[in-house]
């Protein structure tokens, strides 16, 4: 069976009894480790006044983890680009392509990546999502060669090509990558419904570009490896109580593992929690490597993108290492 590349995607988690600086670090040593284990990308994703995420300068962590790794792609995970004018963007990853050439990518999202006060905090007027195909484009010029009488230029930026995804839950975002001819992230780490759906428009509908050929697509999961198969289901418990804490609007730190979580959910919480969290593989790395190439052949994903939202750091280092380990055996 084929086995699409795995990439790594994080959060820079803040956990219940822990420090962001932790979270800062622990990202860092999870990119390292995750380079060794021979992962493809390591991104970050761009989130705003939650209690439990520390990646909210996502660009200024991206600088970080390139500067404390060698060779493996790092990149966002993603940019919220209404959030943003995209003069800022390009600058800020043409200065970390130009300190780590070849290795930085910029995935783009149209979502605020937080609550509607937040948004307003940011400065974000409410309409600016409906200019997002604009704004991209506008941010590829910035990125690409300068064109004779360009008055406004990324410096830096200009030249460095930064490669663009387009990241989605819906088939708006399918769409958009599939009309720009741009590589193309399903969230479905989280927001699962559309996938199929998404993956077939964006396939079905897409043009050749000159940056890309042929349809590219990376889906996300969320994975949690143990040892045996109960540990692996306990330590998922913190992603069950985090997203259930969100349906009760609460945006708390990491919460630690628990060992019933039926005690800690009402049944139409577990219904509705169940749902968001359908595409996520829990157990043995034997488990865990079969339900992902089962998840990949289903998508005929082009590379695997893995969440792991686990409370103690040597755990998920432990996860993504014993996926790494059983995807090089299996």
């Amino acid at each position: 069976m084929r086995v699409p590349p795995l990439s790594v995607l994080d959060l820079a988690p803040i956990v219940e009894g822990g420090a962001t600086a932790d979270a800062l670090r622990n990202s860092l040593d999870l990119a390292r480790h995750a380079e060794r284990w021979g992962y493809r990308r390591f991104w970050l994703a761009e989130h705003h006044n939650l209690s439990g995420i520390a990646s909210a300068a996502t660009a200024v962590l991206i600088a970080h983890v390139a500067a404390g790794t060698d060779s493996i792609r790092v990149g966002a995970g993603g940019i919220m680009l209404p959030n943003h004018a995209p003069l800022l963007i390009a600058e800020q990853f043409g200065t970390l392509a130009e300190l780590h050439p070849g290795r930085i990518d910029l995935g783009l999202g149209r979502a605020p990546g937080t609550d509607q006060l937040t948004t307003r905090a940011l400065r974000r007027d409410h309409r600016s999502a409906d200019n997002f195909p604009e704004d991209v484009l506008e941010l590829q010029a910035l990125l690409a060669e300068e064109r004779p009488g360009q008055r406004v230029r990324a410096i830096p930026g200009a030249g460095t090509n930064v490669p663009l995804w387009i990241l989605g839950s819906s088939l708006y975002g399918a769409q958009l990558a599939a009309a720009f001819g741009l590589p193309y992230a399903f969230a479905s780490h989280f927001a699962p419904a559309a996938l199929l759906a998404a993956l077939e428009l964006y396939r079905r509908e897409f043009r050749p570009s000159q940056t890309l050929p042929a349809p590219y697509v990376m889906v996300a999961a969320n994975v949690v490896a143990a040892d045996d198969d109960t540990q692996a289901l306990r330590l998922f418990t913190s992603t069950q109580q985090a997203f259930t804490n969100v349906l009760r609007g609460r945006r708390d730190r990491l919460p630690a593992p628990i060992d019933d979580i039926d005690n800690y959910w009402t049944a139409d919480e577990k219904a509705h929690v169940s749902t968001m969290l359908s595409r996520s593989f829990v157990g043995t790395a034997e488990t865990v490597r079969e339900q992902l190439e089962a998840f990949a052949e289903e998508t005929h994903a082009d590379e695997l993108i893995i969440a792991c939202a686990v409370h103690d750091h040597t755990a998920r280092l432990r996860s993504y290492e014993l996926l790494a380990q059983g995807y090089a055996t299996g």
